[in-house]
């Protein structure tokens, strides 16, 4: 009998403590299967974009292959899927944590700000963590990437430990407790999640962002990522919360529609965000202020450049825009008061000429309008004559365009194909 209570006994401990383990490991085996969890990272991942970087067209989702131009040469987005030997199937949460909020990965391997780190150290802790689960769920691709080729001595990652120290500081990101929820919120999607600052804010000499001019205008690769300030002329300080929340969420509104970068992030971003979101980002960037300066004087209709270009407009753009330069919504962007077209950079409003382009498409709105190229018959004189006179037609006033500023992005466009 004495036997048979402690048989008994035994069997009783033996099942608490299995129960025990159970209780311990229930929150771990939880997480894998949190499906409300799995779905905050992807939404986080889509926010930040990850798609655009980490997968090539065709390929596998976030297997990596992505050439990424810099000014000082090529880099190639990992693979982040779960792979253990070619991706980050052998990270930890923490591993991930510090890529994103230190710009340092596993074993220490300094990241490169293409990896836009010093946007991502805002994020908070819970995004990473939802973030990390959702990444688990990956189906694991072999696929290895070799990230690092830049040209000596920038493929030296150790430099990156001196860049940082000039020009990266971690942080968390703070809320203003003057603003509303909903501009916080626009606040943080902006800075962190969707770093916007790193295409739409001027670099300095080392490719840092310049912070005191932020979202306020940038050239990369021959495309110009217009100010996203509430700036009237240059910005989008005449577009509405709602005609803001439209492009983002369609790729057009009444003036403007999207494409080459931008179309890719509302594409695989900005489009599949919530509406609640995008309001609040609309919000945030309208807040904005401008920065100050004087409108340059446009140029006289009887300057020979505003003359030859009208020739140019009437022959080639008119059919299309419009004599009044307004367009036709969703169809052909509006030229008078675009603040793409009045920027002092011109070289977007100069690539588009020359080599055309093609409108993003989402499901809200599926046609991709397209711009045919016209560089092929247009010499680079043409190209400033026309470009000059919209920039200083409708009310536009901008510097005007040389035919040696065409003849760069000509050549910037023919060495990248």
């Amino acid at each position: 009998m004495t036997r048979n209570r402690l048989a008994i006994a035994a069997a009783l401990l033996v099942t608490a403590s299995f129960s025990v383990i159970a209780a311990v490991m229930a929150p771990a085996l939880a997480d894998d299967q949190d499906f409300t969890l799995i779905e905050r990272g992807r939404y986080v991942a889509t926010a930040a974009d990850c798609v655009a970087c980490h997968s090539v067209p065709g390929g596998k989702p976030y297997a990596g292959g992505t050439a990424l131009q810099t000014p000082f040469g090529t880099l190639v987005a990992p693979n982040i899927t779960p792979d253990r030997e070619t991706g980050i199937g052998n990270w930890t949460e923490e591993d991930l944590r510090r890529t994103l909020r230190e710009g340092v990965g596993r074993g220490g391997k300094r990241l490169y700000p293409a990896m836009p780190y010093p946007a991502y150290t805002r994020m908070t802790d819970d995004d990473i963590h939802a973030l990390w689960v959702y990444l688990q769920t990956l189906e694991p691709v072999s696929n290895a990437v070799e990230a690092n080729q830049l040209p000596f001595p920038f493929n030296i990652r150790l430099l990156m430990a001196g860049w940082n120290l000039l020009n990266f500081e971690p942080s968390s990101f703070k809320p203003d407790p003057q603003k509303s929820e909903e501009w916080n919120r626009g606040a943080y999607l902006v800075q962190a999640l969707g770093h916007c600052g790193t295409c739409h804010t001027p670099k300095s000499a080392l490719g840092a962002d310049d912070n005191d001019r932020a979202l306020q205008g940038a050239n990369l690769q021959a495309w110009y990522a217009p100010s996203i300030t509430a700036d009237k002329r240059q910005g989008i300080g005449n577009w509405s919360v709602d005609q803001l929340t439209a492009y983002l969420k369609t790729g057009a509104n009444h003036q403007s529609l999207a494409s080459g970068p931008m179309a890719e992030e509302i594409q695989n971003s900005s489009s599949k965000m919530t509406d609640a979101d995008l309001k609040a980002i609309a919000t945030y960037l309208l807040d904005r202020k401008p920065p100050a300066g004087k409108a340059p004087t446009p140029l006289a209709a009887d300057d020979a450049r505003m003359k030859t270009g009208g020739a140019v407009y009437t022959d080639t753009c008119m059919a299309c825009h419009g004599g009044d330069g307004k367009g036709q919504t969703f169809l052909f962007p509006t030229l008078a008061g675009s603040g793409l077209v009045q920027a002092d950079d011109p070289a977007t409003l100069i690539r588009l000429v020359l080599d055309g382009s093609r409108a993003v498409a989402t499901a809200d709105r599926p046609t991709g309008p397209a711009m045919p190229p016209l560089g092929w018959r247009l010499t680079d004189a043409d190209v400033a004559a026309v470009v000059t006179y919209i920039r200083n037609s409708w009310s536009n006033a901008a510097p005007p365009v040389s035919a040696g500023d065409v003849a760069k992005v000509r050549k910037t466009l023919a060495q990248a194909n």
